[in-house]
């Protein structure tokens, strides 16, 4: 646990309604507060951009359910301390530490992430969630799933655990595939990164706000009384910046040359376009773990035919087979540990990746062992 600097609060001027005592502010990883009719969730931990623990989530999910089950409670508002981050993911760190002595808590952190995702999901009053900076990974299955995704022009997107040996998990099987043409497989095996208005582009975001405006928002939204979702819509396009309806620009060469049936065409189609844009996705693609890009690709595309739960619970058993393998705790070695981003993936190359092997990853687990939700 890492107290914040004061600093990191001064922007915050729905503050001075929650009464939280400035001892707690420094030292919870996450505040849980009653405003009004509006449960205001602050994840905050700004000196670790606000990365997600199992503690967190401990805390999260059981109050949401509460709010839920409270007459009073017509809101839920989730947000970051400090101005770099609304959550840049899971602590992935502590993940692996564990998984490499066997410990459970390692599964046990995906387990319960997923069911707090999935619980965001179905929240029965109006979820807001302002995705003020960094918003990765489990940040992203933090925000996603709810009805509201405030963006602003510091938001910065992507999924990028094909990196470090993972896939795009957090629901990303089930949202991502079902963004705009072939975007989300765009966005899923190359890690691309999307900023500001672009995100309400590709419709992963509902809304982009200045950040110099998000607090008087909050303000108005916890005034709301008994809010129906048009009026909490209607609150947040009062303080709403305009957003291009042009179409991203790489999002033309996204539909023409990602929409290959395999992996292995898709490559092939990159390297006869040869433009500057097409190398560069290659080189990126030739970086990442080959079987993560497997992995994630079937994933995505049996996706697209399941619930979100079912998504859920398929993740599940990749994360778990991920635990198992090699290439979760090279790829979090070379990029978040030694960051020498060297990983020696096993194997190294598509072409030597079994597709049977793939197919394996994704089948049930043991007796009682898979997600129930």
């Amino acid at each position: 646990m890492f107290p914040a600097s004061p600093r990191c609060f001064k922007r915050f001027s729905f503050l001075h309604f929650v009464r939280v005592s400035p001892q707690r502010l420094m030292s919870a990883e996450v505040v849980l507060e009653r405003v009004k009719e509006a449960g205001v969730i602050t994840l905050n931990r700004p000196k670790q951009l606000n990365a997600l623990t199992s503690p967190m989530i401990r805390q999260i999910y059981p109050q949401l359910q509460r709010w839920q089950s409270d007459s009073d409670v017509s809101l839920v508002i989730i947000r970051g301390a400090g101005e770099r981050a609304f959550c840049a993911g899971g602590d992935i760190k502590v993940v692996t530490e564990a998984g490499k002595r066997g410990d459970k808590t390692a599964n046990s952190f995906f387990r319960e992430e997923y069911t707090l995702n999935n619980a965001i999901a179905e929240c029965r009053v109006p979820y807001v969630a302002l995705i003020d900076g960094v918003t990765m990974g489990g940040g992203v299955g933090l925000s996603v799933h709810g009805k509201f995704r405030v963006a602003t022009e510091r938001t910065l997107f992507a999924m990028p655990e094909t990196a470090i040996g993972l896939f795009p998990d957090v629901g990303g099987s089930f949202f991502l595939p079902r963004l705009p043409g072939h975007m989300g497989r765009y966005l899923a095996l190359t890690g691309q990164r999307l900023r500001g208005g672009e995100l309400v582009q590709a419709r992963i975001a509902t809304h982009l706000v200045p950040s110099n405006q998000l607090s008087t928002l909050v303000d108005a939204l916890v005034s709301l009384r008994r809010p129906s979702i048009t009026d909490v819509d209607a609150t947040i396009r009062q303080f709403q910046s305009e957003v291009s309806s042009k179409p991203l620009p790489w999002q033309g060469d996204v539909e023409r040359l990602f929409t290959a049936a395999t992996l292995r065409d898709l490559l092939s189609q990159l390297e006869a376009d040869g433009s500057t844009w097409a190398r560069e996705q290659l080189t990126t693609l030739r970086k990442v773990s080959p079987t993560s890009l497997a992995l994630t690709d079937l994933m995505l595309k049996r996706g697209k035919a399941l619930t979100l739960r079912q998504c859920f619970q398929m993740e599940l058993r990749a994360a778990t087979r991920c635990l198992q393998g090699h290439d979760f705790y090279e790829g979090v070695r070379a990029v978040l540990l030694d960051r020498d981003n060297k990983p020696q993936w096993k194997p190294d190359s598509l072409d030597k990746v079994n597709q049977a092997d793939i197919e394996r990853m994704l089948d049930p687990l043991p007796p009682g062992e898979d997600l129930q939700l």
